[in-house]
C-alpha cells in the first residue's frame, strides 16, 4: 500500500503520522502567563533531541477554534516553561488535563495535581510526575497556520528519589513506568522491555561466522 499524503487533508495526514510514529512520549507542560495565571496541559508530540545544551522539543497546534492555546501563548510571551513527564501514577489526571476547560479554571486543581515553584523558571512544576524538566525556550517555529515547534532548553531536572542510580545515573524503569502515547484513545505502559546489544563490526563478523571477511 501507498499513501502519498500529499493528496490528504491536515485531518487525516495527522491521523496517519500519528497512528504510525508510536509509541510518544507525553509532556505535560505546565506554564504561566505574564499575568502569573498557572497552566497545565498534555502534549505527545514530544521529545529529546540533543545535548550540549540539552534540547527538547514540543508540537504546539491551537485549538479547535483556531484561537491559540495557552501553553503556546506562555511560552512565546515568557520563554519559560517545565517538562512533567508522565507515568501510570499519573496518567488519569494527565487525561483531565486535556480537557478544555474555561480560562479561569486551573487544570491541576481539577486532576489533583499538585504544583510547586520551579527553581530555575517562571513556572510550576507538578510534584506528583517523576520527573520534571525546567527550560527556557531557544525558539519558536510556525510550520503551519495551526502549529509551531517550540525548541527549548532543559536547565533544571528534578527527578523523583530512587528513580536514578547517583553513580551510574540509569534509571530504574521498573520503578519509572513511563506512559506512552499511541493514537486517538489509547497509550500504552512499558512493563516489558528486551535488550538488544549494538554489535561492533568485528562482534558481528564473529556472530556470523566471518572472521577475516572484510
Amino acid at each position: 500500500m501507498k499513501i502519498n499524503i500529499r493528496e490528504l487533508g491536515a485531518n487525516d495526514q495527522y491521523k496517519v503520522m500519528s497512528s504510525l510514529v508510536v509509541p510518544r512520549p507525553i509532556a505535560l507542560v505546565s506554564s504561566r502567563s505574564s499575568a502569573g495565571i498557572d497552566n497545565v496541559a498534555p502534549y505527545s508530540l514530544f521529545n529529546m533531541f540533543g545535548e550540549a545544551p540539552p534540547v527538547v522539543i514540543l508540537g504546539l497546534q491551537d485549538h479547535h477554534d483556531r484561537t491559540v492555546k495557552d501553553t503556546t501563548v506562555n511560552i512565546v510571551e515568557t520563554g519559560e516553561y517545565a517538562i512533567n513527564l508522565v507515568d501510570e501514577g499519573i496518567a488519569q489526571a494527565m487525561n483531565i488535563c486535556a480537557t478544555e476547560f474555561p480560562e479561569d479554571v486551573n487544570e491541576a486543581d481539577m486532576a489533583g495535581l499538585t504544583l510547586a515553584p520551579c527553581d530555575l523558571v517562571k513556572a510550576s512544576r507538578v510534584v506528583e510526575a517523576p520527573a520534571t524538566l525546567e527550560c527556557r525556550r531557544i525558539a519558536v517555529v510556525q510550520i503551519a497556520p495551526q502549529r509551531k515547534i517550540a525548541i527549548g532548553e532543559v536547565v533544571m531536572m528534578h527527578v523523583r528519589d530512587g528513580l536514578i542510580d547517583p553513580g551510574t545515573l540509569r534509571i530504574d524503569i521498573s520503578a519509572y513506568k513511563p506512559v506512552g502515547r499511541l493514537f486517538a484513545n489509547l497509550y500504552t505502559r512499558t512493563r516489558e522491555q528486551f535488550e538488544m546489544k549494538r554489535l561492533s563490526y568485528d562482534e558481528w563478523l564473529k556472530q556470523n561466522g566471518a572472521e577475516g571477511q572484510a
